[in-house]
């Protein structure tokens, strides 16, 4: 009985301990996004290009991602201002949803021409579309466009890829879709460290893409 219990005790401290640190590595990268992560776009800087971070077009109930939704109402809004003349759209198409078609087909809807959006198809993970952005794209400044807590790691970690970056916030939702969605920034936030940590490892980049150059298909 008495070894249950120390088993018991052990594991309770273990996994408290695992989510204080998490708390605190994404309450860390969300304070060091602050000074770079703007709700208004008359305040983020003009550049060339920004990179709109993928996730599912449908939510799980069935309709539209409000995720999905907004993020591309945050992108068209830097093109109508005239702070991006290029969009990458940087998502995966394994599974069911092809997302960077998808986010390019919402964005020409919004106004934005199909020719300045370029589809990345190996942004599997956020450190994926980051390192990409760099390796495969040749951008060393971006504005990521994307909610507030997903902006606070890719801002992370496109500083240690040398990428000078600037996050806009698109609108986050009203009611997350599951305590899932809400607690799953925690232990991206430790990831995020992790994949510093080990070197900005990522998938075999490919054939660079250059951006105004090469068509956008």
């Amino acid at each position: 009985m008495r070894l249950i219990l120390f088993v018991l005790v052990r594991v309770v401290a273990v996994v408290l301990m695992a989510g204080a640190l998490a708390w605190f590595a994404e309450r860390r990268l969300d304070r060091a996004a602050e000074a770079k992560s703007f709700t208004a776009v008359a305040r983020v800087p003009a550049v060339d290009v920004a990179l709109v971070l993928g996730t599912a077009p449908i939510g799980p109930e069935g309709g539209p991602n409000r995720y999905f939704v907004y993020r591309l109402d945050a992108a068209a809004a830097l093109y109508k201002a005239g702070k991006a003349k290029y969009f990458i759209v940087s998502g995966t198409r394994e599974g069911r949803f092809d997302e960077p078609t998808a986010m390019r087909d919402g964005l020409v809807e919004r106004g934005v021409p199909a020719a300045v959006i370029y589809r990345d198809f190996g942004g599997d993970r956020t450190l994926d579309s980051i390192v990409r952005a760099r390796r495969v794209y040749g951008q060393t400044r971006l504005i990521v466009v994307s909610q507030r807590f997903h902006l606070s790691r890719a801002l992370f970690l496109a500083l240690h890829e040398g990428i000078e970056a600037w996050g806009f916030e698109a609108r986050d939702v009203d009611q997350p879709y599951s305590i899932f969605t809400e607690l799953r920034r925690y232990p991206s936030a430790m990831r995020a460290y992790w994949d510093v940590w080990n070197g900005m490892r990522a998938p075999e980049a490919g054939k660079p893409v250059r951006i105004g150059v090469d068509p956008a298909e």
